[in-house]
């Protein structure tokens, strides 16, 4: 088995990384510096110097949902590039992993999200990751499409990092209420992701953690757990005017995965204190 992990310094590879080198797995950890997977002539290159690959885990995504409502790289890294990686993985009998998002959703729904429903974005962001999902599921039937939602991790800027920078300069934050979904630790993802894909059942699925969160209730139980003193106050989506609109309600249903895995994913509120945990011992709490 050798793995090629691109995107690998963000949350998810980098959780990737440390999986697998507990496991002794081995792999070739590549970010954009070292494997461009937007570059067609660059990727040619890196398969025919690296050969005997036997999984392609694609981690890397552009994530600045503000930003790519005017900057058509979201389409290049979201949509193409996996379509690209998924046909490399076809010609060298690779198995292909790639990951979405809870934002191919509207959000009008009530209950969460099945895998079976019907995406439609509201953001370039979720309308790009909806387009990678379908060019990679048609052209390749060993395939993994994994969605996710509001992913946080040891090894990059996230929801929860921003909150307790935010608490340490001010004693008043207003959070919003409005948005709803499942935060969901990388180091979860990247271990049910690694179950999931030794089962070799193709195809698409949700994984994140347990449980539901407003945006507000992410932020108090974050705060309450580094003992931040200040006064919490709710906000709604509209009082920020961001370019981008996001789904209201984005819980993905994840029982797909735990059925087939036999297991359930623990909650989100677990994976928090798992991270405030990693932060304390890389001295940043």
């Amino acid at each position: 088995m050798k793995i090629l992990l691109t995107g690998s310094n963000g949350q998810l590879g980098h959780d990737f990384q440390k999986l697998f080198n507990k496991k002794s797995i081995k792999y070739i950890a590549t970010d954009s510096k070292e494997l461009d997977i937007t570059n067609n002539e660059g990727l040619k290159k890196f398969f025919q110097e690296n050969k005997g690959i036997t999984h392609i885990i694609n981690c890397a995504a552009y994530n600045d949902v503000d930003k790519a409502e005017t900057d058509e790289k979201v389409w290049v890294l979201n949509a193409e590039a996996p379509e690209k990686l998924a046909e490399i993985s076809k010609e060298i009998g690779a198995i292909f992993v790639t990951y979405s998002t809870d934002f191919v959703f509207d959000g009008r729904k009530k209950i969460a999200y099945l895998e079976g429903d019907k995406t439609n974005g509201l953001s370039e962001y979720g309308k790009a990751k909806a387009q990678g999902e379908k060019n990679v599921l048609k052209i390749y039937n060993k395939s993994f499409v994994i969605r996710t939602s509001w992913v946080f991790g040891i090894a990059n800027s996230n929801f929860n990092r921003q909150v307790i920078n935010w608490s340490k300069s001010r004693d008043e934050l207003n959070i919003v209420d409005d948005q709803v979904s499942v935060p969901t630790y990388s180091a979860d993802l990247a271990e049910f992701s690694w179950k999931l894909i030794q089962t070799e059942k193709f195809g698409l699925y949700h994984i994140t953690n347990s449980g539901i969160a407003s945006k507000y209730d992410q932020a108090k139980y974050v705060l309450d757990k580094i003992g931040w003193k200040g006064r919490l106050g709710k906000a709604k989506t509209d009082d920020f005017n961001l370019p981008a609109k996001r789904p209201a309600y984005s819980k993905l249903d994840s029982s797909k995965v735990e059925k087939l895995l036999g297991e359930k994913i623990p909650t989100w509120q677990s994976g928090i204190d798992r991270f405030l945990v990693e932060m304390k011992e890389s001295d940043e709490l």
